[in-house]
């Protein structure tokens, strides 16, 4: 068996941090057998040299090896491009097409962002751990596949479980062995290794003198929270090579490279209330709730307004008709005393039809019906997420996948929304 120092010269793993030693020794001891391994940390740590070097220590190193980004991959065609379709399947399968499981076949599949993975194609995959079957789109002939999976995730999978979006069942079977990757700033003394690291690789790239940081600058560099994590540190010391003419970089020029994030300093969260809704997204459903629960009282309280006099139903309904249209603001009448109304007998439930008005100055009269609450409703929902839409584009530049994430959407969604509402 190889050791730790082999496999890390091998696939270029830089560091000596022993969370990134224990997770190594894990892939090692796991490789030679067919156990279903999910690999979880941030993103940016690096998580797709473990499915390598459990690939090239396992009996399936003659095999396949596919990588798959799950994330990547649209919600009406992973299913084909996972487990293939038929000819005619759907608009566009024009000839039959074999999918990843079936290609991979005696090898080895890597799913990447397999949190992002569409709850139907989640069952699908169930089955192909369970007993090596899956079914073509448009298909009913099961076919069978030997391969091995190794996923990987940033999502904290628990709380997925939570909120529906990931099946438990699926989440034990992927992970029977699961290997936690660090986060950068968890692997400090390794953060200047792979900064030097990447500025011999660019020197050599781009045949120019490599960049040093002068002491302050690492001293700076190591103390840095690293969000982004190894491809944020890549990305900089690019930047840096190419740019700066000066290969000697001091701190401040460093800082230059690097967005500000803030304070390192652990924040101190208190406990969240039940008022405290921590996503405009949450704000929005309980909008849409408290509408819908006064859109009820509503309708109720008008089909009692017809059906009796007005005065009687205001006294007993004051509380509720406050509620409704506000503390200052007395609600227009729906009818005056004058007002005569009959129930008339119809096939439909609750038919409720106005017989006759015997004042004639009230011909003016505001009287709300339901279709036009549903109408007026829509139009405040559309409002509000034109708006929602809005503001998440302009505090993410423009970016859709940023905007999509805070909003809680998938990018699709977004882009059909946007062309929805002209935007």
């Amino acid at each position: 068996m190889e050791n730790v120092q082999n496999i890390k010269q091998r696939f270029e793993i830089i560091g000596n941090d022993p969370k990134l030693n224990r997770a190594i020794e894990k892939a090692i001891q796991v490789a030679p057998t067919d156990i279903s391994v999910l690999v979880t940390g941030e993103s940016g740590v690096g998580k797709e040299s473990i499915p390598k070097i459990i690939h090239s220590l396992s009996h399936r190193k003659h095999g396949k090896y596919i990588a798959v980004n799950c994330g990547a991959i649209p919600e009406g065609t992973i299913d084909s491009e996972l487990f293939g379709h038929e000819k005619g399947a759907f608009t566009g399968a024009t000839n039959t097409r074999e999918g990843y499981f079936e290609v991979a076949d005696g090898g080895t599949i890597f799913l990447d962002e397999v949190g992002e993975l569409p709850l139907t194609t989640q069952v699908r995959l169930l089955r192909v751990l369970e007993n090596g079957e899956f079914i073509k789109v448009g298909s009913s002939q099961v076919q069978k596949t030997n391969v091995r999976i190794v996923a990987a995730t940033n999502v904290k999978m628990q709380e997925a479980i939570e909120k529906g979006k990931f099946r438990e069942d699926l989440y034990y079977r992927l992970s029977t062995v699961e290997i936690g990757l660090p986060a950068l700033r968890d692997r400090k003394e390794d953060i200047h290794l792979l900064f030097r690291k990447f500025a011999a690789d660019f020197a050599h790239k781009y045949k120019m003198p490599p960049i040093k940081l002068e002491e302050q600058a690492v001293n700076y560099l190591t103390k840095y929270r690293w969000s982004g994590n190894i491809r944020q540190l890549r990305n900089v010391a690019e930047q840096i090579s190419v740019l700066e003419t000066n290969r000697d970089i001091s701190a401040q020029t460093l800082i230059h490279y690097l967005p500000n994030e803030g304070t390192n300093l652990p924040q101190v969260v208190g406990p969240k209330s039940e008022s405290d809704f921590s996503t405009e997204r949450e704000i929005l459903y309980k909008i849409l709730f408290d509408m819908k629960s006064d859109l009820n009282d509503l309708k109720k309280l008008t089909l009692e307004l017809m059906q009796s006099g007005s005065s009687k139903v205001q006294e007993s309904h004051k509380g509720l008709i406050q509620r409704i249209y506000g503390q200052n603001e007395e609600p227009a009448p729906f009818f005056n005393e004058e007002t005569r109304v009959s129930v008339i007998p119809s096939n439909e439930p609750s038919a409720v039809q106005q017989e006759e008005f015997l004042d004639d100055e009230d011909d003016d009269a505001n009287y709300i019906f339901a279709d036009a609450i549903d109408e007026e409703d829509s139009l405040r929902l559309d409002q509000k997420e034109i708006e929602l839409i809005k503001k998440a584009l302009e505090r993410n530049k423009g970016k859709r996948k940023a905007a999509a994430d805070e909003l809680g959407i998938s990018e699709r969604t977004l882009y059909r929304k946007i062309k929805q509402f002209d935007l």
